[in-house]
């Protein structure tokens, strides 16, 4: 009896599953069409991204050798735009091509989207003026990637110019990611040439025409080892008279961002020079007095000891 009741419900089973859409074949070839699909799409949109990324490059490549062209500056920044687009563009359309393959309504979902954002537009007025102000920003041509600069408290190199945000890195290696909304001034120091400043301290014992003429002579050798130098190094004169020092001052114009180094270099020659012809770095001096020494010294005056009555 037991027999004849397991047996009955293992064909039951059986019948059960053979009528179940989970176990028919062509539920499951359907499924794996539909799989393959998505993952031949997801293939073609990557493929599509990699081969336009390149293909890009290759079109700022030959336009580099073109008789009119953009700046480097602005070509990066153009460059990394286009491809960010791309990615954008490419990766929603897969995205809703894959959606559709898995019988998802798209157009109810853009729809409905559609009504979504313009309830969200609302509250994200912040995201739209970010949107707005990168356009700008790449339009007008107010910085671009590699241009160094100065956004509120933020200083650094541009590492990636977005519609939405700016990507600023520091020389020490901070990376700073500014809403474009949020960016009111800016200082760009890579559009004109930069000027390196050197104040040269002289002592008052020193002869200042001397140190004068020391430095002319380095400076007309100078221009000449460096090719980030502009023009010829320039000795201004006499700046600042100190307590214990006269002040020197040269000025040397640079190409963009280079004022630094050559400040350091141009340091590093007049030192040696200056050591060469036996002029000294100042110092400070301090004259000091003894007070019973001063009381001795006027004590020796007729005039200082007064009469008997202190007088």
């Amino acid at each position: 009896m037991k027999n004849e009741s397991w047996c009955f419900m293992v064909n039951h089973l059986e019948s059960y599953l053979k009528h179940t859409k989970w176990f028919n074949e062509e539920v499951w070839l359907s499924i794996g069409e539909t799989i393959l699909k998505m993952i031949v799409v997801l293939l073609v949109a990557s493929l599509i991204i990699k081969f336009g990324k390149k293909a890009i490059n290759k079109i700022f490549q030959v336009r580099a050798r073109a008789p009119l062209r953009f700046s480097e500056r602005r070509e990066a920044t153009l460059m990394r735009l286009m491809e960010n687009t791309l990615t954008y563009v490419v990766g929603f359309i897969a995205i809703v091509t894959v959606l559709s393959l898995m019988n998802i309504n798209v157009q109810g979902l853009l729809a409905g989207a559609g009504i979504v954002g313009l309830a969200v537009g609302f509250g994200a007025q912040s995201l739209v003026k970010d949107i707005i102000s990168g356009f700008f920003i790449i339009f007008e041509d107010q910085f671009s990637v590699g241009d160094t600069v100065s956004i509120g408290k933020f200083e650094g190199v541009v590492e990636e110019i977005g519609l939405r945000t700016t990507k600023i890195k520091n020389w020490t290696g901070e990376l700073y990611i500014i809403p474009n909304g949020n960016i009111t001034n800016v200082t760009n120091f890579s559009i004109h040439n930069s000027v390196a400043v050197v104040d040269v301290h002289i002592p008052y014992e020193e002869n200042i025409d001397k140190a004068e003429r020391i430095i002319q002579g380095l400076l007309e050798s100078f221009a000449g080892q460096y090719e980030e130098i502009v023009s010829e190094p320039e000795l201004l004169g006499v700046q600042q008279l100190g307590t214990s020092d006269v002040t020197l001052r040269i000025v040397v114009e640079t190409l963009p961002m280079s004022h630094w180094f050559i400040a350091r270099a141009l340091k590093k020659d007049i030192k040696k020079v200056l050591d060469e012809h036996h002029i000294q770095a100042p110092y400070p001096k301090m004259v000091t007095y003894s007070r019973n020494e001063e009381e001795q010294a006027y004590s020796g005056h007729p005039f200082m000891r007064g009469d008997q009555d202190g007088r």
